[in-house]
């Protein structure tokens, strides 16, 4: 098994206990890279409260980064960390 198998299997193991919601943010995330929280609430169709839930059960998990919108300091822009 390659490096990139073993993180991928290591990632789909940790993500297989959290939440519904959380899986979905997590797919998305894999997809679109790199969203805002608004922008994961309109791409998922989840609530901004549930968003905000999943991304924290993900952070918890260090499946996630966030750092601060260059182009606008209030946002924060989230990543799948794989």
């Amino acid at each position: 098994m390659s490096a990139i198998q073993s993180a991928e299997a290591d990632t789909l193991e940790r993500v297989r206990d959290l939440p519904p919601s959380a899986k979905l943010v997590a797919k998305v995330l894999e997809y679109e890279d790199t969203l805002t929280q608004s922008e994961i609430a309109d791409e998922t169709l989840l609530p901004a409260r549930t968003v905000r839930y999943a991304l924290t059960r993900l952070e918890d998990e260090g499946l996630v980064d966030s750092r601060f919108s260059f182009t606008d300091a209030r946002k924060r822009l989230y990543s799948l960390d794989v």
